[in-house]
């Protein structure tokens, strides 16, 4: 843009310049007006550009606007070939997009598994049972039983109200057994259902340096996923003795009452 602002000054003020249609223009220098014919320096108009050989072009040359139009062609080519193939997934800026068995396999990585949405008729909340567990999400270990809440850190791909299978079970115990896994339990698993996904408390981290004057400042608030835990399998789960009923005070009142008198019989009669 700038070469061209520069060539519309240059036409303004000196349009004896650009007067040849060629697509490569010279700048000739014309005669004086009071220069004689006969003197050989202005016999013939000299070139600008008779130092260089080599040709010149300027920006509004057709063979730059070919160029441009060349490479504008390329690049939709390009666009083209991206958009028509099939197993092309477009990645937004700063995120990447994972297919179904990435996912999957992440997830495993992790220590949990996707079932899928919470439905209205699903009866997954019981009562308590007298079994625990230990289990791996991720790098941290959770001791859960039938209806413990816990907080682990973001849980990819799963949103509020999905049911999750914990696959990672180290350990299970209950009153009568207990189960210890090398380093997993075969055929053990956890039952969980997503109940928020919030932020932690803000952490402050301050860096100095002395005698640098160098103080930053930082906060930090880490995402967490809170688990309901729903049922723990792989382990035989003890049934709930019935315990007796605890006598009422009234109730403890009369039997003494009735011991005393009984008592006092005795010993009139001795």
């Amino acid at each position: 843009m700038a070469s061209r602002r520069c060539l519309r000054a240059l036409t303004k003020t000196t349009p004896f310049l650009f007067r040849s249609s060629s697509s490569l223009r010279s700048l000739t220098v014309p005669p004086f007006p009071r220069a004689k014919a006969s003197s050989p320096l202005f016999a013939k108009p000299a070139s600008a550009f008779a130092r260089w050989p080599h040709p010149r072009y300027f920006s509004s040359d057709k063979r730059s606007d070919e160029d441009d139009n060349s490479e504008e062609d390329y690049d939709d080519d390009e666009e083209e070939d991206y958009e028509d193939g099939d197993d092309y997934v477009a990645a937004s800026r700063g995120k990447k997009v994972y297919t179904a068995e990435e996912k999957e396999a992440e997830a495993a990585d992790i220590g949990y598994r996707v079932v899928g949405p919470l439905q209205k008729d699903d009866d997954v909340f019981k009562p308590y049972e007298p079994v625990f567990a230990v289990v791996q999400i991720g790098s941290h270990q959770f001791k859960v039983s039938n209806g413990d809440s816990i907080f682990t850190e973001r849980l990819k791909f799963c949103e509020v109200n999905d049911k999750l299978i914990l696959n990672k079970v180290l350990l299970l115990g209950s009153a009568s057994q207990t189960i210890v896994g090398r380093p997993i339990v075969p055929d053990a698993s956890v039952h969980a259902v997503v109940e928020e996904h919030a932020l932690d408390a803000k952490v402050i981290i301050f860096k100095k340096k002395r005698r640098k004057n160098y103080r930053r400042t930082k906060g930090h608030r880490q995402e967490l996923t809170k688990l309901r835990i729903t049922d723990i399998q792989g382990i035989e789960k003890p049934q709930n003795a019935i315990k007796p009923e605890k006598p009422s005070k009234s109730t403890k009142k009369e039997q003494e009452k009735v011991a005393k008198k009984e008592k006092e019989k005795v010993a009139v009669t001795a």
